[in-house]
C-alpha cells in the first residue's frame, strides 16, 4: 500500500496535533526508509517481475528486517520516542503508526509479509485486483486528507499551495507506479524509492511550517 500509509499520517494530526506532519510521515514510512537501504546492501531482496500481482511489477522476495511485524515493532519504539517524546499519548500514537505499515501491507500484498524474520509470511492480496486497490487506497487517502484539512488551517501560501502540490505529487507518483512502465532495474528502483520517500518527508516539513492546528494539543 502507498496512499493508505499517508492517509493515516494525515488523519493522525487530529489525535496528536503537537507532532509535526513530517514526524507522522516518517512514522508511517519507517519501513520504506529502511527497505531500499537494506536492498542496496544485499540484506533484503526484490525482483522486478511484471505480473507477480496485477497492481505492481515488484516481487518482494525477502524483507525480514524492514517489513516483519517483530522488527517493525522494535523500530516503532525508537521512532516513537524520537518523534512523539512530548507525552505518553504521542509516543503511543507514533509507535502505532510505525506498526500500521505492516497491517496495511498485509491487506494489500500477496502472502509475503513476515511476522518474524524467517517465519511464515502472510497477505490478503488486495493487489490482485486493480479496481479494488484503487477504491480502497483512494478512499482512505481522501478520508485522511479530509481529517487533516479540518484539523489544520493554512497560515502561509506554502501551507496552502505546498499542501496542494504535495497531494498532487503523491497521486501522480501512485498512479505512475501503478500504470507506468516497471523500473528498468533494481538499483534504479532503490534510488527512486529512497529519494522519493525522503523528498515527501521533507516536503511535508515545508507544508507543516505554513499550517497551524485548529485543535488544542
Amino acid at each position: 500500500m502507498f496512499l493508505g500509509h499517508f492517509a493515516l499520517a494525515f488523519a493522525a494530526k487530529r489525535v496528536v496535533p503537537s507532532v509535526p506532519l513530517p514526524g507522522l510521515f516518517l512514522a508511517v514510512q519507517a519501513a520504506d526508509v529502511e527497505w531500499p537501504v537494506l536492498v542496496a546492501m544485499g540484506i533484503e531482496q526484490v525482483r522486478i517481475a511484471p505480473g507477480d500481482t496485477a497492481f505492481t511489477p515488484l516481487e518482494f522476495v525477502s524483507y525480514p528486517y524492514s517489513h516483519s511485524l517483530l522488527c517493525l515493532t522494535l523500530t516503532a519504539v525508537g521512532v516513537a520516542f524520537a518523534v512523539g517524546r512530548t507525552s505518553r499519548k504521542t509516543i503511543l500514537a507514533t509507535g502505532l503508526l510505525v506498526v500500521s505499515h505492516w497491517l496495511l501491507d498485509w491487506i494489500s500484498h500477496r502472502p509475503d509479509m513476515p511476522l518474524v524474520p524467517g517465519g511464515g509470511r502472510y497477505g490478503l492480496g488486495l493487489w490482485n485486483s486493480i479496481p479494488a486497490t484503487l477504491a480502497v487506497e483512494l478512499t482512505l487517502f481522501a478520508a485522511g486528507l479530509t481529517v487533516y484539512l479540518t484539523t489544520t488551517r493554512a497560515r502561509t501560501a506554502a501551507g496552502r499551495w505546498g499542501l496542494l502540490g504535495l497531494v498532487a505529487f503523491l497521486l501522480v507518483a501512485y498512479l505512475g507506479a501503478a500504470f507506468g512502465p516497471p523500473p528498468p532495474n533494481v538499483p534504479a528502483l532503490v534510488g527512486t524509492a529512497l529519494f522519493g520517500t525522503l523528498l515527501v518527508i521533507a516536503w511535508s516539513w515545508w507544508v507543516d511550517r505554513g499550517r497551524e492546528s485548529r485543535v488544542r494539543p
